[in-house]
């Protein structure tokens, strides 16, 4: 098909031409970082934790008063716990996954820099973390009782007491020693002595994200640090059967409040709700930039429909011209498709440059990553698809238009 009457025609009708490749354009240019950033909160809810979140369920306690016996008491607490049906392992620490706070502490690998290595979240646990937490070591050993430090010795005034061996998450010991074989290098983090790598486990977040790279959100270190109830009020318990974590949570309850009354629970959750609840915010996001995208998908569709059924009318006679030189229905369609395509075709190629304008901004204002080049084409292809179908009813009524009705309705 010749082009010079399409663009013939489009030159006639420059207005309303340029309105329908200015609403392409810009739906392309939303549409494209709308899929990108949905793509990314999509991505944030659904990375590994590495924790074995199926099976883990959490009771937070806070005291009333002061506890001189803190750890004593903790101690029986996880007998207690560990003793209850079904359950494979308890333990207490300092933090938990999914969670707005978070300890967090610099890493140098030399004593005497002045600018850190990075910045990694620090777990305390004693020998039964890792299986408590279904954490994989795939290199290294797991703590023995020796290794373990009280935290209530810790933190001591002008204690010299810290905890001088560590596992860490494969992400931290990548970016500490690319390439190398962390096992048994030192670095500094938690007092004047360094802290030697004795393990490591594949994955390994931190409770919340915070932006240090691509890698930060598993920046984590776990020291041997055994904590008591009051340090945190975190009790982490691994059941077998993940359909009992509710009558776990009631039975852990019971038996804590039976070993000390003047306590609070403060939280009784599962792993799986407090992942969903950290994430809430990310998928109502992703929701409302989704709908934001139908409706500029909608919109746009009607604008061509509308443009292209005004076109129609205007264009009876010249439609029946042709019709009555020898144009096929066919021909009739495709006239009007490749108007449409040729119109959507600029208005993406503008589309694409305010893409990046957009994205450039947003990576000033938010920090948010470059804008990848694969989300172009994807926009450029639904909206070239969504205007080959929205012109597709108008072009039909136009080719199924008798050449004499249209003759005489000049």
């Amino acid at each position: 098909m010749e082009l010079r009457p399409i663009l013939s025609t489009l030159r006639r009708h420059k207005t309303a031409a340029s309105l329908i490749v200015l609403e392409i354009a810009l739906s392309c240019a939303i549409i494209c970082n709308a899929l990108f950033l949905i793509s990314g909160r999509l991505e944030s809810i659904n990375k590994v934790s590495g924790f074995d979140e199926q099976h883990i369920v959490r009771v937070q306690v806070g005291g009333i008063g002061t506890d001189e016996d803190a750890d004593s008491l903790t101690q029986t607490d996880l007998a207690a716990l560990r003793a209850l049906p079904g359950v494979k392992n308890a333990t207490t620490t300092n933090q938990v996954p999914f969670n707005n706070s978070s300890w967090n502490s610099s890493i140098n690998l030399t004593k005497e820099q002045t600018h850190q290595n990075l910045n990694a979240t620090v777990y305390m646990g004693d020998v039964q973390f890792l299986d408590t937490m279904g954490l994989k070591l795939v290199a290294g050993r797991n703590f023995t009782p020796d290794d373990v430090v009280l935290f209530s010795e810790l933190e001591k005034p002008n204690s010299k007491v810290q905890p001088h061996v560590a596992i860490l998450s494969k992400a931290t010991a990548d970016k500490l020693w690319p390439g190398e074989n962390p096992i048994g290098k030192q670095y500094y983090s938690w007092g004047d002595d360094p802290t030697r790598v004795i393990g490591i486990v594949d994955h390994f977040v931190r409770p919340n994200y915070n932006g240090d790279g691509p890698g930060g959100y598993e920046y984590s270190q776990l020291l041997p640090v055994r904590t008591s109830y009051n340090v945190g009020g975190n009790y982490e318990i691994r059941i077998a059967d993940a359909s009992q974590r509710q009558a776990t949570l009631a039975a852990a309850e019971k038996a804590l409040l039976k070993n000390a009354n003047n306590r609070l629970i403060l939280n009784k959750d599962t792993m799986e709700d407090m992942r969903s609840e950290f994430y809430r915010a990310d998928r109502s996001m992703a929701w409302m930039l989704a709908s934001v995208c139908v409706a500029l998908l909608i919109v746009t569709a009607l604008g061509i429909v509308g443009l292209a059924s005004f076109w129609v009318q205007q264009r009876t006679r010249q439609i029946g011209v042709r019709r009555a030189l020898g144009a096929t229905k066919g021909q009739i369609t495709r006239y009007f498709q490749t108007e449409n395509f040729l119109l959507a075709t600029l208005g993406i190629a503008i589309g694409m440059v305010l893409a990046f304008g957009i994205n450039q901004l947003l990576m000033g204002k938010y920090e948010l990553p470059r804008l990848p080049l694969m989300y172009l084409p994807i926009g450029a292809l639904v909206l070239w698809l969504l205007g080959q179908v929205s012109v597709f009813g108008p072009a039909r009524k136009a080719a199924s238009v008798p050449p004499a009705v249209a003759t005489r309705s000049v």
